[in-house]
C-alpha cells in the first residue's frame, strides 16, 4: 500500500483506560499483530460526549418504542449526544479501511448489546451500539468487527483480507476510476470471489462484461457486490474447489507424483487434516518454479502481510 491503512477503533481496546471502571480491554490481536501492519484512530464515544473515567454503568433501556441511553435509573441520558457523535465519526470513517468495535457495549456493540426492560427487571440481546450503529449506517461498504468475534480464526482472517481489499479499492478510485482499471482489478479478485461465492463469481463478471458507460455508477455496482461477497464465510468446500482451478495452470508442468501430491493436500485441507496454508505453499512453491504473471497477481494467494499467519489456524 503506499499510504499507512487507516482503521478506526473503540479506545478500550488499543489500552486506553476509559471504561467506566477506568480499566482498558486490550486486544492481543488489534495491538501486537494487526497493529504492526495497520494505523489506528482511536475513539471513545462515551469520554468524547463529556462522561468522567470513571463513571456510573451506562445501559441501553427500552422506553415504549424508544431505545435510550442512560444510568440504570433512567438518569443521564446520552442519546442523542452519542447519535450526534456517531455521525460526525462517521465522516471521518470515509476515509478508514475498516473499524474494530467492543462487543456489546451500549454505545460500540455491533450486535447482541443488552436491552434492558424501563423497570430493570428484563432484557434483551438483540441492541447495536448507538455509536456503532451510526457509522455502520453510514458507511455500509466499510468492513468492521468486533474484538470478541475476532478470536475466531474464520472470522478474523475474512475481516483482515476485506480490510486490505477495500483499501486497495480506495487507492484504485483516488488514481481515477476508468472502466480498464476496474477489468484489471476484478481480474485480481477472480480466485477470492470464487473462494466465497461462485453465485457472485458470475454476477460481478457479467457485471463488467456489460456496456455501460458510466464508470461511476458501474464501479458503485461492482464495490458493492465485491465487499458482500467477501462478508460470505468461505468453506473448505469452496477453498478447495478453488485451489483445483488454480492447480490447473501447473497440469502441464508437474510430473505425476506432483500431481498426485498437490491433489492430496488439496484433498487434505478440505476434509480437515491440514489448514490452508499447507496447499496455498505448495501451490506458491510451484508458481515460483513455474512462473504464471496472472496467477501471481492474485489477491487470493497473498492478501494480507504473511506474518499475520491467518491461515495456519484453520
Amino acid at each position: 500500500m503506499s499510504k499507512p491503512i487507516n482503521i478506526g477503533i473503540s479506545a478500550c481496546l488499543t489500552g486506553n483506560q476509559v471504561r467506566y471502571d477506568a480499566s482498558a480491554k486490550t486486544s492481543h490481536f488489534c495491538v501486537k499483530e494487526l497493529g504492526q501492519h495497520v494505523q489506528y484512530r482511536s475513539f471513545c464515544p462515551e469520554v468524547a460526549v463529556g462522561l468522567p473515567v470513571p463513571r456510573a454503568t451506562i445501559r441501553q433501556i427500552k422506553q415504549d418504542d424508544l431505545i435510550k441511553v442512560s444510568r440504570p435509573d433512567g438518569s443521564g441520558d446520552i442519546t442523542d449526544a452519542l447519535q450526534a457523535y456517531g455521525k460526525r465519526v462517521a465522516k471521518v470513517a470515509e476515509k478508514f479501511s475498516g473499524f474494530i468495535f467492543c462487543a456489546k457495549s451500549p454505545s460500540c456493540g455491533m450486535e447482541r448489546v443488552k436491552v434492558y426492560s424501563e423497570d430493570g427487571k428484563g432484557s434483551t440481546s438483540d441492541g447495536v451500539g448507538v455509536f456503532a450503529r451510526e457509522i455502520m449506517k453510514a458507511n455500509p461498504l466499510l468492513p468492521c468487527e468486533e474484538n470478541g468475534r475476532l478470536n475466531d480464526p474464520i472470522i478474523r482472517e475474512n475481516f483482515v483480507a476485506r480490510v486490505f481489499a477495500y483499501r486497495m479499492w480506495q487507492e484504485l478510485v483516488a488514481e481515477g476510476l476508468t472502466k480498464h482499471k476496474l477489468i484489471e482489478f476484478h481480474s485480481k479478485f477472480k480466485y477470492t470471489v470464487m473462494s466465497h461465492s461462485q453465485k457472485s463469481y458470475k454476477a460481478l463478471g457479467q457485471l463488467l462484461a456489460g456496456k455501460t458507460t458510466d464508470v461511476e455508477a458501474l464501479g458503485a455496482k461492482y464495490i458493492e457486490g465485491l465487499m458482500g461477497a467477501l462478508k460470505l464465510k468461505a468453506t473448505r468446500k469452496s477453498h478447495a474447489n478453488t485451489l483445483q482451478h488454480i492447480q490447473g495452470y501447473f497440469s502441464h508442468h508437474l510430473t505425476k507424483p506432483q500431481r498426485e501430491e498437490l491433489c492430496e493436500q488439496i484433498n487434505n485441507y478440505r476434509t480437515g487434516l491440514m489448514p490452508l496454508m499447507v496447499p496455498l505453499t505448495l501451490i506458491k512453491h510451484y508458481l515460483l518454479s513455474f512462473p504464471k504473471p496472472y496467477l501471481a497477481r492474485q489477491f487470493y494467494l497473498s492478501p494480507y502481510p504473511e506474518q499475520l499467519k491467518l491461515r495456519y489456524g484453520y
